[in-house]
This record gives C-alpha cells, structure tokens and sequence, in this order.
C-alpha cells in the first residue's frame, strides 16, 4: 500500500497514487467526492494511466521491428511505480523510466511524467512522453479518469449527461469480443450535443469515437455543479462504466485498441504517434468543478 500524495486549492483538492501516477481522490470545498467510489463488485480504478497502448492489442500482443512482445490492455505504467519527483502544496510531479522489465515488453528508452496541478476549481493534468534515445519512439497514451455518477449534489443519477463542444455526427466504433476494434461501426447515441446517461449504452463495453472534433465536454445534472473536461491534445475519446455502477468514465485518448486480427507493426496503428530523438510530446487534460 503506497502513501497517497494530497495537493490543493481553497476550492479543489486531489489525492494521487505513486502506484500508476493515479488520481484516486478529487474533492470539493466542502469535502464532496467526485470520483468514483471504486466499488469491487464493478471496478476498483479511479483514473490509470494508459501507457504505451490504450485499449486492447490483438492477442495480447504487439509488434516491434517483425518481432512480437507481450503488453496487456492498457499497457504497463497503470501497474507500476513512480517516483515523485516535485511537490508543493498545489502540485505533485511524478516519473516513470524504462527499465529491464518494460524493455521486455516494450523495447525503448523513454521517460513518462504525469503532472497535477490544482487552480482554483481546476485540476490540470499533463503527460509527457519524452525519448531520450537516438531512435524514434512509438507510443499511444489515454487519460481514464472515472467521475461519480451520479455527482455528489442530490441530483438524480438519470438526468446526468455529457454535453460535447462541438457538432458530432460521425458513427461510433464498435468493440469485438476479444476488445479489439471491430470493423462495424454504430449509430451515435447523442442527442444534438448530448449523451443521456443510461445504463443500456455500455452493455457492450465503451462508446468510442475514433475522430472526436470537441476538445472539451462537459459532465452533470443540467441544474447542479458539473464538471467541465477539456482534452486539447488528444484526437479520440471513450466514454465507459459498467451498467449499475456509481461512475462514469471520461477518456481521452491518443490511441485506441487494435482493430480486430491486427498483426500489424505497432508503429502503424491508428492513434500511434512518434517522437523523435531527443523529443517530447505533452498531452494535457483539465478538469473543472464549475457551480
């Protein structure tokens, strides 16, 4: 059991897990808590950090160079430990580096650090990826965040929605069997901007979108605090919970699982990106209580 890492402001304050760089606790002025209750009969994550795939790679598998490595859905920095590398009273930074055992499964030098920061009512969370090798890094990354559902203000758990920023029309993706990405894709279930809530929508795992246009979305009752999540840096989103479960998760993800039989090259996936020698890529996130 590792020690959780607190950071604050006079409206917000979030408690981070070493374990993973995850945020386990996010919480109000007054104490209310807007993540979810990790309840093991569902799902006991809060918000891992998916990293170097997102989702699920065909077989378990990935592809370097023609050779085969194992990786898990996911990816490996949501189980492992990371070091804290800054603090402050509102902030935290923390760092994970490659070693003998991700080489194992992900043949690269790299360097991830996730950094929170608490303004006011805003908790800012930035990834970055940075590749201190003389070769290119391929690598996805996905945001997991899991938000009460519904919010702690005494709204109903049916009138919670997710309104999006922009005009989203394109289908969704579909999932496989295995959690691969099927080739299928699916009827949007948004109203105008609007995803209502329902349990129904996720009795087949998560709606996706391969090309979101919003950069932000905004989560609630429409007459309580709502939670306002804007992801500027990543292309793709998943929205997921486990029907009957107390939470609702809203991803960001620059990644996605493999489509169905992918034996391809990981570097040629969709939603991979590169960087290059010497480089970093940032990835950013902010979420907002707003009353």
């Amino acid at each position: 059991m590792t020690d959780l890492v607190t950071i604050h402001s006079d409206r917000l304050s979030a408690a981070i897990n070493p374990l993973g760089a995850e945020l386990t606790h996010l919480r109000d002025a007054e104490g209310h808590e807007l993540m979810t209750n990790a309840d093991p009969a569902f799902w006991t994550g809060h918000a891992p950090i998916l990293f170097p795939v997102v989702g699920m790679p065909f077989r378990e598998t990935i592809r370097i160079d023609g050779r085969a490595y194992p990786m898990k859905k996911h990816g490996f920095a949501r189980g492992s430990l990371f070091e804290v590398v800054a603090t402050a009273d509102d902030s935290v930074t923390f760092a994970l580096t490659d070693s003998e055992e991700t080489r194992a499964a992900y043949p690269f030098a790299f360097r991830l650090e996730i950094a929170y920061r608490i303004e006011g009512a805003t908790l800012h969370i930035a990834a970055t990826v940075a590749n201190p090798a003389d070769v290119a890094l391929p690598a996805s990354f996905g945001f997991h965040p899991a938000f009460a559902w519904p919010l702690p203000y005494g709204q109903d758990r049916a009138v919670h929605r997710i309104r999006f920023d922009a005009d989203e029309p394109a289908e969704l993706r579909t999932i496989a069997a295995d959690g691969t990405i099927a080739a299928a894709r699916k009827p949007s279930p948004l109203q105008g901007r609007e995803l209502l809530l329902r349990d129904d929508l996720f009795a087949t795992d998560a709606l996706v979108w391969d090309d979101v246009r919003s950069d932000a979305v905004t989560y609630g009752a429409p007459d309580g605090p709502q939670l306002h999540i804007a992801f500027p840096d990543t292309p793709m989103l998943g929205i997921w919970t486990k029907p009957g479960a107390a939470y609702v998760c809203v991803e960001p993800w620059h990644g996605i699982a493999d489509p169905e039989g992918y034996t391809g090259e990981f570097r040629d996936k969709p939603g991979v990106f590169e960087v290059a020698p010497g480089g970093e890529k940032r990835i950013a996130m902010r979420v907002t209580l707003e009353q």
